[in-house]
């Protein structure tokens, strides 16, 4: 939106419809180009975010990311900030009410110390695509969007009902929770970090 003149701000105004709550999650972006980084959201309300970002965008670039806890999300770059940028999140009326209510969630968590459900240090694998074999035996292929010693978020086209067994690799799984594109997986037996990526890529 065009500013008018200099004291008529409708587009800071639009921008903040949706009060902002300061939040530490961490998660993954793809720019146009379709490269990916890791980043980390310093706030978020259902209408925007600031993330702190090592590949940063032209104003106006449409941006992918997949955040813990809330999914997927999707906006456009609306300014460069220190080390990162500010994004819009383009989202329909029941996301932005499911978003809200997450937020509040976030918020009182922290405020309250409730118990991180990550128990452990979330990781980019280098090689994100795997197969995942359901308890049929059917094999479908997903990509992980990351991990843990204790459970991984997965980005595919099919979600197994909540409480399914799966092997993610040769890594036994049971399904905790559906994401926006995927769902979230927690691992049957604590994993080694060293031997983590192996586990979780082998065909």
């Amino acid at each position: 939106m065009l500013l008018q003149n200099p004291k008529s701000q409708p587009a800071t105004l639009e921008r903040r419809r949706f009060q902002r709550v300061k939040v530490h999650l961490l998660g993954r972006y793809m720019l146009p180009d379709r490269r990916e980084f890791p980043c980390q959201v310093i706030n978020m309300s259902p209408g925007g975010l600031a993330l702190l970002a090592p590949g940063i965008g032209n104003v106006g670039d449409r941006v992918i990311a997949y955040l813990d806890h809330v999914g997927r999300v999707e906006g456009k770059i609306t300014r460069i900030i220190d080390n990162g940028f500010a994004m819009t999140v383009a989202a329909t009326p029941r996301k932005r009410d499911k978003l809200a209510a997450q937020l509040t969630w976030l918020a009182n968590r922290d405020i309250l110390n409730l118990p991180e459900d990550r128990r452990h240090d979330r990781i980019v694998p280098r090689n994100p695509i795997a197969v995942l074999t359901l308890d049929d035996g059917s094999r479908m292929s997903c990509r992980i969007i990351d991990m843990s010693r204790s459970g991984a978020a997965i980005a595919a086209e099919q979600r197994p009902p909540l409480n399914a067994q799966v092997l993610l690799g040769r890594v036994a799984s049971r399904v905790v929770r559906h994401l926006d594109d995927g769902f979230a997986l927690e691992f049957v037996h604590e994993q080694l970090e060293e031997t983590l990526e192996d586990s979780v890529t082998a065909r």
